[in-house]
């Protein structure tokens, strides 16, 4: 009989923006904060005894390289003997990483995992390639912030190079998702986003972090990223990013963004053992891959199949946490799934067009907020699902206890 694989304790980082408050803390140190505060708030734990510790994390290529997960575990204090792993699957990360200790907990291979992801998008460094002929004077730079870099010649031949905004506009097209619809999306977001904190909504999952500065000390304790003032009037005066009669702006879209999310899965064994609370459980996940030309259209076929697996409906499902990479891969989602644009359960808090998108991160912060929201409305079901560059999508559905 498969164990359970409880989410008992879940915390976050602001999202700063790009070149923001947080890009003086360095990816590991980020990806350390989350960490930290767990041990913090749940100090009768026997923290030698877990498992694994699995982060999610896209780039790798700079303060995050050579397994982020495990120098974030020594930073953060947690035993020597605790080990960690990085994984990747771009956007998906994070929540790829909680559904991987879920399915070990549910295997009986591990009783206690930490979860969660790190990006620091503001330090992504240029990475530069080795020479392929000696005393070569042409050297390819990259800048690994987002998107591709050292591209496969075969790769863009069978499949072509999209940049994420160019996925994002053909969605739009392939699916009738007007300007006007995206930027009412988009301001939706921001008004969501704005309402959760002022109720202190968003206050809930979010460890402060300090920064050290040489005569002071700043507390970062709130996302940076979102634009409260917003109208659809200076939403619609935005120019298109992609072509001159494009759809896609820096208002419909998701930011660039840092931040680290952790979350503890603890076994019924566990929760026993550690005195810890369950407050919801990992039911089941599902991945599915889509033409990389339409990764924002990921999350439906991921959803398909994660519904057959729970012969679950649609209508079954409370909360719906979507990520919103793009306002235009967001609405063709929603209204796949046979919902209204601004149906109330989808991001009931605001989405990743306020809150920020560091990549790695993303995926925990949507299992965070769904957490919260299952307990504030009582409810039974939820569902995180996102898109994931390269063509894929992943999806994870919850259960309150």
């Amino acid at each position: 009989m498969a164990d359970t694989a409880y989410i008992c304790d879940a915390v976050r980082t602001p999202f700063g923006r790009y070149g923001g408050a947080l890009a003086a803390v360095r990816t590991d140190d980020l990806a350390a904060i989350p960490l930290r505060a767990l041990v913090a708030r749940q100090s009768h734990v026997d923290w030698l005894r877990v498992d694994d510790v699995i982060l999610g994390c896209a780039n790798q290529a700079g303060e995050d390289n050579r397994n982020v997960a495990r120098m974030a575990v020594l930073l953060a204090g947690l035993p020597a003997g605790v080990p960690a792993t990085t994984i990747n699957r771009l956007c998906g990360s994070s929540l790829d990483a909680i559904a991987i200790a879920a399915r070990a907990i549910m295997a009986g291979e591990a009783s206690l995992v930490i979860a969660g992801g790190v990006e620091s998008m503001s330090r992504a460094p240029f990475v530069m390639s080795k020479a392929e002929a000696p005393f070569s004077r042409s050297l390819k730079l990259e800048d690994t912030t987002l998107g591709w870099r050292f591209v496969n010649p075969e790769m863009e031949r069978l499949y072509g190079t999209h940049a994420l905004a160019e996925t994002a506009e053909i969605v739009a097209a392939e699916h009738g998702v007007s300007r006007a619809d995206q930027d009412a999306f988009a301001l939706r977001s921001q008004q969501r986003t704005a309402a959760a904190q002022q109720a202190g909504l968003l206050a809930e999952e979010i460890v402060p972090v300090e920064i050290r500065k040489k005569k002071e000390t700043v507390v970062v304790d709130r996302d940076e990223h979102p634009r409260p003032d917003s109208t659809l009037e200076g939403l619609a005066r935005l120019p298109p990013v992609v072509r001159p009669d494009g759809t896609v702006t820096a208002g419909n879209a998701s930011g660039i963004n840092d931040g680290a999310a952790a979350v503890i899965l603890a076994s019924e064994t566990a929760v026993r053992e550690h005195g810890l609370t369950p407050r919801a459980r990992v039911v089941a996940s599902a991945s599915a891959g889509v033409e990389p030309r339409v990764m924002g259209i990921g999350p439906v076929p991921a959803t398909e199949r994660l519904l057959a697996r729970t012969g679950l409906r649609m209508a079954d499902i409370d909360v719906i946490e979507l990520n919103e990479a793009f306002a235009a891969q967001a609405l063709a989602v929603i209204r796949a799934f046979g919902l209204p644009d601004d149906a109330g359960h989808v991001n009931p808090n605001g989405g990743a067009i306020a809150l920020g998108h560091p990549l790695g991160a993303s995926g925990a912060r949507l299992v965070i907020a769904a957490v919260n929201e299952l307990a504030r409305r009582k409810a039974r079901r939820a569902l995180c699902t996102m898109c994931i560059g390269v063509g894929q999508g992943i999806s994870v559905l919850l259960e309150r206890v």
